[in-house]
């Protein structure tokens, strides 16, 4: 029995050894897969550092880290190849358009009759509102106030004995001639009141404005006599504009291939294309004048922007070309003295400060003649804050960096 027991034990302990080991070489190698993934995981980081200390060796690189990056708005892009014809860089008026404005003239002679002092120009105004009035009182000819009551009690009179006759000629005591006569009557003097009631009250004429928009000019004043058709004020929507260019006639040849614009505040803090504004182009002039040289263009936008009829914008007017060319966002572009530079990223926190030379803009785009290639990769958002960075030139390169 002993040695049964004993033979027990030897087995106990060779099974025991067994699983030992087999955890063992399975914790092994998961530490090892665990080292390989972090390798794994700091492989990009390694690669990105051992590049930005290669590009250090080069010399002439400015320093940007991501930590700087993330603080303003900034972006790298391609340049891109475009159709880039020649543009033309002008000036242009902004009007009303004719079909945003009415003028809203005196249905009668009289005196301007305002109440307070809220009828001024750049007031706002909804479609019915009530303006002011046009008041005859007073006067002996052409009266609209006696004319008014005229017509309202000829109309109250007329609806009256029409109103009776129905009844009447039911009974054949008015026969159907008179009650023909009557009706006629009725329905005469009732469209001279309506017409009448539409536009004028006891007090005369009422001036309200035809919809919505705001006063743009204001030709009387209170008090003021008026005479029938005199205009009284202009009111605008203000929200379809006609842009009108003047271009020099040495462009005429290219008018005829004008595809686009693009529109600059004064500002020059907004820039536009005229597909952003539903634009498009409406005419532009086919001769020339004694007194005028230049070419008139119409453009037509909505007014998305703001813009005050009367200003002035710039405009690049476009033209179609099927030349393509290298063009990078105006952003991307830093002057020194008439000199243009854009920064080119070398590594991930590496830049270099570029000299390139520029062709033609449209506002938005610049043609790029040499300097850079289209698998340069520029900064095109943030440009002026790289400039800064190159010319504190104390910056720690490993800045923003976690070690």
């Amino acid at each position: 029995m002993k040695k049964i027991f004993f033979m027990i034990a030897i087995f106990g302990l060779f099974i025991g050894g067994c699983n030992h080991r087999h955890d063992h070489d399975h914790n092994h190698e998961h530490n090892e897969h665990d080292h390989e993934d972090h390798a794994h995981e700091n492989h990009t980081d390694e690669g990105e550092k051992e590049e930005n200390e290669n590009v250090e060796t080069l010399g002439n690189t400015i320093i940007f880290t991501h930590e700087q990056a993330g603080k303003i708005d900034f972006a790298t892009a391609l340049p891109v190849k475009q159709n880039f014809g020649q543009v033309i860089k002008t000036t242009a008026q902004i009007q009303s358009s004719q079909d945003d404005e009415n003028i809203i003239s005196a249905r009668t002679s009289g005196i301007v009759m305002m109440e307070g002092n809220s009828i001024v120009e750049g007031k706002n105004v909804s479609g019915g509102q009530y303006l002011f009035s046009i008041s005859g009182a007073g006067m002996a000819d052409n009266n609209a106030n006696v004319r008014f009551i005229e017509a309202q009690a000829n109309y109250l009179k007329a609806k009256e004995d029409y109103e009776r006759a129905q009844d009447l000629v039911k009974e054949k005591i008015v026969s159907d001639k008179d009650f023909l006569q009557i009706k006629s009557t009725y329905e005469t003097s009732k469209a001279v009141y309506d017409n009448l009631h539409k536009n004028f009250s006891a007090n005369g004429q009422r001036v309200a404005s035809p919809g919505n928009g705001y006063i743009k000019q204001l030709f009387v004043s209170n008090g003021q006599f008026v005479s029938e058709g005199q205009a009284l004020l202009r009111i605008s929507k203000n929200k379809t504009l006609i842009l009108k260019a003047d271009v020099q006639s040495k462009y005429v040849s290219i008018l005829p291939f004008i595809s686009s614009a693009n529109i600059r505040s004064t500002d020059k803090k907004m820039t536009y294309s005229l597909e952003d504004m539903n634009g498009k182009l409406l005419s532009f002039g086919k001769s020339l004048s004694n007194d005028n040289y230049m070419i008139p263009v119409s453009f037509q936008i909505d007014n998305k922007a703001g813009f005050i009829p009367g200003s002035f914008v710039e405009i690049f007017i476009r033209t179609k070309s099927e030349k393509q060319v290298l063009t990078i966002p105006n952003d991307a572009l830093t002057e020194e003295q008439g000199v243009f530079f854009v920064y080119v990223q070398l590594a991930p926190e590496h830049f270099e400060k570029r000299e390139v030379k520029t062709g033609v803009t449209d506002g938005i785009c610049t043609e790029i003649i040499s300097g850079i290639s289209d698998s340069d990769e520029v900064v095109i958002k943030g440009a002026i804050s790289v400039k800064l960075a190159q010319a504190s030139g104390v910056l720690d390169p490993h800045a923003g960096h976690v070690h």
